[in-house]
């Protein structure tokens, strides 16, 4: 069903709103002209949330919530939401929010600011959610000045839930200075891991072809991850046998012309895999695994320090390796950003879910305090990926 109304805003600017798949289906070429325009990231691309909605479980339970700004017949502005019903509260959150790293709203450089303002009261009004959650938004994030005056005036609050980013970013001007900089103890890792492997076979660290068939490196990505969330007791639908999505986003990411695949082979079989993404003159690294046969050998930090090594040669400014605070990042970064999330009651069903989720986090961290002593307590574990 369709929520499509234009409405007049500041500038000579029309606000409006879709809610359903057509409507947002016929904007690619406006989208993505935008998109290019406003050098938006993967996740805020057209063809990133199509893949996602295509693809998305519980479809029953969503609803695309669309904002754009038009200047005549240009998109100048998109704030791309939907809504989920969760336990009889529906959520306003981002569109594709399981498979992006990081959310944000895509703005032309030269837009009307308050259009995209007048924009955002229009989608809170619009009575279509009882609460909102808009995590991952990094400190640069467009849609931080446009939640700026609900978080002075209270309407929205920081949640408790953050996650980190780190990265990797340095004066090196070539990979092997990087890989020299490193400390003694993992420069020997390195190099023992790489020996233990070779001791069954020729190993080879490269990136996949822009021509080679990717359907048997996303099969074995998809096992070796179901192999290591059910050896932690985790779970994903991403990996979910049968499922398209792992596929799908994929290929957004070639057709798009930003996907890197790097593989470390042994004897002919893969046994690290990381698929990358490059913009802004970064690696970002999307999924990475390895197969647990080997850890001994540490293939995952194997390949991650070669293809550290790579972008570095590659003449890239950063290695990014996005939403997670697992520890095999934290070893190499140089730097960290944390990803805050922000939440706001519409209803009193939407203030009783963030009443409940405010005192279930309270009671977790009570449970969770050491017991009195003169100990000091250890410092929380940042989140891991939700990869």
């Amino acid at each position: 069903m369709s929520g499509r109304k234009r409405l007049a805003a500041a500038g000579g600017r029309h606000i409006e709103t879709i809610t359903s798949y057509q409507e947002f289906a016929a904007l690619a070429p406006a989208w993505d002209h935008l998109w290019q325009r406003a050098d938006g990231l993967v996740f805020q691309s057209h063809a990133w949330i199509d893949a996602w909605w295509r693809t998305a479980t519980r479809r029953d339970d969503r609803d695309l919530v669309i904002g754009l700004v038009w200047n005549g017949a240009a998109l100048e502005a998109v704030l791309p939401f939907a809504t989920i019903r969760r336990r009889g509260v529906t959520v306003l959150e981002w569109a594709a929010k399981e498979h992006s790293d990081y959310g944000d709203a895509l703005l032309a450089p030269d837009g009307n600011r308050d259009a995209v303002a007048a924009l955002w009261w229009e989608i809170a009004a619009t009575g279509r959610f009882d609460m909102l959650y808009l995590n991952r938004l990094l400190p640069d994030a467009a849609m931080r000045s446009i939640i700026a005056p609900d978080l002075t005036a209270g309407t929205l609050r920081p949640n408790h839930r953050s996650e980190i980013s780190y990265r990797v970013a340095g004066p090196w001007q070539r990979g092997t200075d990087w890989f020299e900089a490193q400390s003694k103890k993992t420069r020997q890792n390195y190099r023992r891991g790489r020996k233990f492997m070779e001791e069954g076979g020729a190993l080879r660290f490269r990136l996949m072809g822009p021509d080679e068939p990717l359907e048997p490196v996303l099969a074995r990505v998809t096992a070796l991850k179901r192999k290591w969330l059910q050896r932690h007791g985790r779970a994903s639908d991403l990996f979910d046998e049968g499922t398209p999505a792992l596929a799908a986003l994929v290929d957004v990411m070639s057709r798009l012309g930003i996907l890197h695949v790097f593989v470390l082979e042994l004897a002919g079989t893969v046994v690290a895999v990381s698929i990358n993404v490059v913009q802004r003159r970064r690696m970002m690294a999307f999924i990475t695994t390895y197969d647990p046969e080997f850890e001994r050998a540490s293939p995952g930090m194997v390949l991650m320090m070669d293809y550290i090594q790579w972008s570095i040669d590659q003449g890239l400014e950063m290695v990014d390796f996005m939403c997670g605070g697992e520890d095999f990042k934290r070893r190499f970064a140089t730097q960290s950003e944390t990803l805050v999330s922000v939440t706001g009651a519409r209803t009193l069903m939407g203030r009783l879910a963030m009443l409940a989720d405010r005192a279930g986090h309270a009671l977790r961290n009570w449970r969770a305090q050491p017991p009195v002593s003169g100990e000091p307590a250890d410092s929380a574990e940042p989140s891991p990926s939700h990869r």
